[in-house]
């Protein structure tokens, strides 16, 4: 081959290995953070796969399990839905649930088995027994194991209720399963039941998790055995106010009492009531499609914020059994295949959120912003919470931007304008009101910029009639929550089965409980000038299209002049 050809190939080859690293995102999670998950993705796997969703939650139902007896070990299905799931490079944590009748200690007492203090090793502990055999059968394709579902359902004649005993009865249930899954598979994580929280709040009880952390006081083993779980799991919907409040206030109470561990938010969403395909008009959230997907980037920024390790969409996809147990549909993909606008605003999410470090609540007025710190990027998450749009300055890291757009999907980059980015943003659809904002802001703009750093300051201004609170005076927003005065704003959807009716809102006053701390007041400024009109749209997130030609083409003059050289033989 002569030389110069040779050297031609050389370069056009050394020239698209620098395009494709042009092209490339700066995050390797293009599609997603493995931290971000679904519930039930096995439901819809073709579109579970373009989601983005690292992991996801199956049920290991021990009535199904063993309906019978002891002797029986019916999990094929199981069997199937773990592997494929496995297969398809995404993590399996599987919740166990739902004592089967026989195994009861009294018929009507959900889910407390029998025989529990006989010693672990002992046939006749049946909890133990069966839980021995689970973990050991599934260690390595499942490690997380979430111990219960939402035990502080105390109504006996709730068809959810899964725990009917007390809560030292659940503390001993919770130590066998700590202690024996430990034992069979010393890799496995080990999860607390997830909680309501609102159950309790709205009954004017003490949360079900503080007194739990109560019970943990007073056994002397209980620090020597961390506590007998690894991980807090909780269940929050409708609000994103509430998500970040309860994901903060559940380490709060955790370092009340000593200690912190890792919170996943295994299961949030708000479920809309006003999806044409499936009215709900009876539900107690009136929610639109277009506020249940400003709901799905809103709560994993204040999940994030409020400390969440994992955050899980409850759920991929509607099945036929929903609507017998659910009054409206939850799924990111209706039952016909159809995605619903949350299934987008999930894919984004993802995508911008990948690779999350920290995130903090930086405002919480008319505005909320959200501050991502993704190591090589910073995302910054504003939405609107009142029906007016808002017209934002934001203070600028670099000289341009990525701005994402979540109600279209349109990226572009932005250049900063005296050192910072103005941005309008959408007001509140607000079909439900809620403390003087709305349950779900409006949609989300994202910026996202090279480089780290603490939070960057903005300030606001509502484009269009002024709204009865200055900016200056932020809107009342509780981040504590009494047990004497609940907040009937965000109530749990248990898993499979009918929500409860709340009471109505109630403005909450504090306690001496550990609260979430307050978020920081904002000082207004001058008027922001108008945005700049988007440019150079882009398929990838962290791509500037200039950027890359100039690079591709600062290397062609290089690499050419460098074959065409005179080169001695």
């Amino acid at each position: 081959m002569p030389r110069f050809l040779s050297h031609l190939i050389t370069v056009t080859v050394l020239l698209l290995v620098v395009s494709s690293l042009c092209v490339a995102p700066a995050s390797s999670q293009r599609g997603g953070d493995p931290r971000f998950g679904v519930v039930d993705a096995f439901d819809n796997p073709a579109a579970a796969a373009q989601l983005g969703a690292g992991w996801t939650r199956i049920r290991f139902q021990w009535s199904d399990i063993q309906p019978n007896d002891s002797g029986q070990w019916n999990d094929a299905v199981l069997e199937s839905i773990v592997n494929s799931q496995v297969a398809a490079g995404r993590e399996v944590v599987g919740l166990v649930v739902n004592t089967p009748p026989w195994a009861l200690k009294k018929s009507d007492n959900a889910g407390v088995p029998a025989d529990m203090d006989l010693p672990l090793n002992d046939p006749q502990n049946l909890w133990a027994t069966f839980l021995r055999r689970l973990v050991t059968k599934y260690t390595g394709r499942v490690n997380h194991w979430i111990i219960w579902n939402e035990p502080d359902i105390w109504d006996q004649k709730y068809p959810g209720q899964t725990w009917g005993g007390s809560v030292d009865e659940f503390l001993q249930f919770q130590r066998i399963a700590y202690l024996v899954a430990k034992f069979a598979n010393p890799n496995a994580v080990i999860h607390l039941a997830g909680f309501t929280f609102w159950w309790d709040a709205q009954a004017k009880r003490t949360p079900f998790f503080q007194r739990f952390l109560d019970a943990l006081r007073a056994d002397p083993n209980a620090a020597a055995n961390n506590y007998y779980f690894d991980v807090v799991t909780s269940h929050q919907y409708f609000r994103p106010d509430t998500v970040y409040d309860l994901t903060l206030w559940h380490h709060t109470m955790m370092r009340a009492y000593g200690f912190d561990k890792p919170v996943w938010l295994v299961e949030t969403n708000a479920a809309p009531s006003l999806d044409p395909t499936w009215l709900a008009p009876g539900s107690q959230f009136k929610i639109t499609l277009e506020e249940q997907a400003a709901f799905i980037v809103q709560a994993f920024a204040m999940g994030l914020a409020g400390g969440a390790e994992r955050i899980a969409v409850y759920k991929m996809a509607d099945t036929p059994g929903d609507k017998a147990a659910n009054p409206e549909p939850f799924g990111l993909v209706r039952m016909d295949g159809s995605r619903r606008p949350a299934f987008a605003a999930y894919q984004l999410t993802a995508t911008y959120l990948a690779g999350f470090r920290a995130a903090t609540l930086d405002r919480r007025d008319q505005v909320a912003q959200v501050t991502v710190d993704r190591g090589t990027q910073t995302t910054t998450v504003l939405w609107s919470r009142v029906p007016l749009p808002q017209r934002v300055t934001l203070g600028a890291r670099t000289g341009s931007a990525l701005i994402v757009n979540t109600q279209t999907g349109a990226v572009w980059t932005q250049g900063a304008s005296g050192g910072q980015y103005t941005l309008d943003l959408p007001g509140a659809v607000c079909t439900q009101p809620a403390d003087g904002a709305c349950l779900v802001g409006g949609w989300s703009v994202l910026v996202v910029e090279q480089g780290g750093g603490g939070a960057a300051r903005s300030v606001s201004q509502t484009i269009g009639p002024p709204v009865t609170q200055s900016v200056s005076q932020p809107i009342t927003q509780s981040t504590s929550y009494s047990v004497t005065q609940p907040v009937a704003a965000a109530t749990s959807t248990p898993t499979g089965t009918p929500a409860p009716t709340p009471t109505a809102t109630q403005t909450p006053t504090a306690t001496a409980t550990p609260t979430a701390t307050s978020t920081p007041t904002v000082t207004p400024s001058v008027t922001p000038t108008l945005t700049p009109t988007p440019n150079t749209a882009v398929s990838s997130p962290d791509f500037d299209a200039r950027s890359g030609v100039l690079i591709v083409g600062v290397m062609t003059v290089f690499l050419t002049a460098f074959v065409l050289r005179p080169h001695p033989h």
